[in-house]
């Protein structure tokens, strides 16, 4: 029987071997971060992508049900059952030792909500709250792993995951056509003169069709850079290697927009990824960057017990609203 709160070395090996896999730059960032924060690390990943495999990895007419078990075993979580698969041991584990509010769960399965009903993305608001949902949330979660209770520094947390999220969206579009997936916002698309069905594939777009993504892609990426930019104000409200991490991770993964462009944003290109030599050029740059950052507030340290449930959370409907002017955000 496994201590309430404690991740067992069983479960927290599975965890790694997930970050290693499924995120090369996830994984290589966690590492600069203390033990016991690296593990919450992976394990809070390891989660993550088992939720949206949990989806992504069954059939559409599956999904519905897939979703339901997903929100069934969230409420076994909270309500402090033993769970017999080893992630969600782990998960439990964590939300217990790091108080993890369950909204932020929840939001992440209602995100994850939006992707089952397949409704198609009309405006940019929209788009932002699916961000919201399944990306800012675990920026959220993450600032009770590193042990931050500032809401500014949460605020910028959310926004990490934002533009990360939207990096992921620029990165997949055809690939997420496989899935019948289209997150770009059908009013960017209009307003280069075409509609690209939600259904569609990719590989049989016109031209025109094809050149609007390119450009609204382009769009999003900008998008992704006011974000970015509020991420990295951030930082400063870390402890020395848990800034380190999270600016390595702000740098490899802001860099998969520099490949887009150079590829003019090209939807059928192949998968973009950050190479070796660029990563460690990233794991330089970032050391300089946290050496100019000021130190805003001292994160809890470790052993002075979980922070406490964050009051006030963003609103993720008035967050969308108010992410459409970014002088409101930052």
């Amino acid at each position: 029987m496994t201590t309430p709160g404690v991740i067992g070395a069983e479960e927290l090996e599975l965890c790694r071997q997930t970050i290693l896999k499924h995120s090369k730059s996830f994984s290589l960032a966690s590492r600069f971060l203390p033990p016991a924060l690296r593990d919450d690390a992976v394990v809070l990943y390891a989660w993550c992508r088992r939720a949206d495999d949990a989806i992504d990895l069954v059939a559409v007419e599956q999904q519905p049900s897939a979703l339901e078990q997903l929100r069934s075993e969230l409420d076994s979580i909270y309500s402090g059952l033993s769970q017999s698969d080893p992630v969600l041991r782990a998960f439990s584990a964590l939300v217990t030792s790091r108080t993890i509010p369950r909204e932020y769960p929840e939001e992440l399965l209602a995100g994850m909500e939006m992707d089952v009903l397949g409704a198609p993305y009309d405006s940019v608001e929209q788009l932002l709250l699916y961000c919201y949902r399944v990306a800012a949330t675990v920026g959220l979660m993450m600032c009770h792993v590193l042990g931050i209770s500032s809401p500014i520094a949460r605020r910028h947390a959310a926004h990490l995951g934002m533009a990360m999220q939207l990096t992921n969206i620029c990165r997949d579009v055809a690939e997420d056509t496989e899935r019948a997936r289209l997150y770009l916002p059908q009013r960017l698309l209009g307003r280069h003169g075409v509609l690209v069905p939600a259904g569609s594939l990719a590989k049989d777009w016109s031209p025109a069709q094809r050149q609007a993504v390119r450009l609204v892609t382009s769009e999003l990426l900008e998008l992704a850079d006011g974000y970015y930019t509020s991420g990295e104000q951030g930082i400063r409200y870390l402890s020395a290697s848990g800034g380190y991490a999270v600016m390595l991770a702000r740098l490899m993964y802001s860099d998969i927009g520099r490949v887009l462009r150079q590829r003019h944003c090209e939807p059928l290109a192949p998968r973009a990824y950050v190479t070796s030599p660029r990563k460690l050029a990233h794991a330089v740059r970032a050391l300089g960057v946290l050496r100019r950052q000021p130190r805003s507030i001292v994160p809890i340290a470790l052993g002075e017990g979980a922070p406490a449930p964050l009051p006030n959370e963003p609103d993720p409907v008035a967050d969308a609203r108010l992410a459409v002017s970014f002088q409101a955000l930052l």
